[in-house]
């Protein structure tokens, strides 16, 4: 059970794309990032976790001198050896310190990539293994960036091509992987997935063919692959061979987020239709079996959910953001 906390106030509002919210708890200084995207400004804010001592920061996506860019999402990607604030826009990539105080790193989007009449864009953002971030594009690719421990020398290692539509979204699995196991996922327009490991080079595992409905967003989790479509489904699949292992109805209109917490396999879902949902996942890896149970409901009264995600990786509190809301909305369970 899941209660209503203070809420934190942006300086702006959010629009409605996918996954529009990111969250960086740091525990250490008792503090929690928020990032919201309007436009050309990502709304950057720092609570206490009573919702309190917020510090707002605004930051204008400018790609190399060439003026202001759409953004389509911003993300932090946590590595091993550090934190970057990813930002995923019209004109390309860039990335920032966590805190947003500096730009370390950016790439522009090549326009000769685009089909006839196809605005280029960025779009789904993940961290893997010790040192990748990486991006979808509205092309199909998915740009592989190799990020050293400290400094700017960031570059693109690979690129890899698989999907025939625009990247929605790219999941990635948190925790230390056996060897050879799956630990991303790349999701596009037409509700095809890829499942990927990576290394030195990425290799496909698998693909998971198109549906009808577009696939908003993904999450891997513990071998599993948890997947939101257009229609309000939620599908869930074995991640070494694709195979569906459980699917449920879970909104009645399209799922803008998904998140995972990863050490409790709470399932967070949000949609168009103003419902929160949260979700326990369960995998039993000797007899292949995947379950889905329903934990709790939470109604936002007339607002388009486009951003929900899981404050700490328990899953004992989440946060929402809705379509040209100016808060970021909080529940802590109790």
């Amino acid at each position: 059970m899941y209660r209503r906390e203070r809420s934190v106030a942006l300086k702006g509002s959010s629009l409605a794309l996918y996954n529009n919210l990111s969250v960086l708890p740091l525990p250490a200084k008792r503090l929690t990032y928020f990032a919201s995207v309007h436009g050309a400004t990502v709304s950057l804010v720092s609570a206490a976790g009573d919702g309190t001592g917020c510090a707002h920061r605004q930051l204008q996506a400018r790609e190399g001198g060439l003026g202001p860019s759409v953004v389509t999402q911003a993300a932090w990607c946590v590595l091993p050896s550090r934190a970057l604030l990813v930002l995923a826009s019209w004109k390309g990539i860039q990335m920032y310190e966590s805190d947003g105080s500096a730009l370390v790193y950016w790439h522009a989007l090549d326009g000769t990539e685009a089909s006839a009449g196809m605005v280029l864009f960025a779009r789904g953002i993940a961290a893997t293994g010790q040192r990748f971030v990486c991006v979808g594009t509205s092309s199909g690719s998915v740009l592989v960036f190799d990020v050293p421990s400290k400094g700017t020398d960031i570059m693109l290692s690979e690129v890899l091509e698989q999907h025939s539509s625009a990247i929605t979204d790219i999941g990635a699995e948190l925790c230390e992987q056996p060897e050879g196991a799956a630990d991303l996922v790349t999701a596009d327009d037409s509700g095809a997935l890829c499942v990927w490991r990576s290394g030195e080079t990425f290799s496909l595992i698998t693909k998971i063919p198109a549906s009808e409905s577009a696939c908003s967003s993904v999450k891997l989790w513990n071998g599993v692959i948890a997947a939101g479509y257009g229609n309000g489904e939620i599908r869930l699949y074995e991640a070494a061979h694709g195979t569906l292992r459980a699917g449920v109805s879970a909104h009645a209109r399209w799922i803008y987020a998904l998140d995972l917490a990863p050490l409790s396999g709470k399932l967070l879902s949000a949609a168009e239709d103003s419902f929160v949902q949260v979700w326990g996942l369960s995998h039993n890896a000797d007899t292949e079996s995947i379950e889905i149970k329903h934990c709790h409901t939470e109604c936002v009264t007339d607002t388009l959910i486009c951003g929900a995600r899981f404050c700490n990786p328990e899953g004992t509190a989440f946060a929402i953001t809705g379509f040209e809301l100016s808060e970021i909305i909080r529940y802590l369970q109790v």
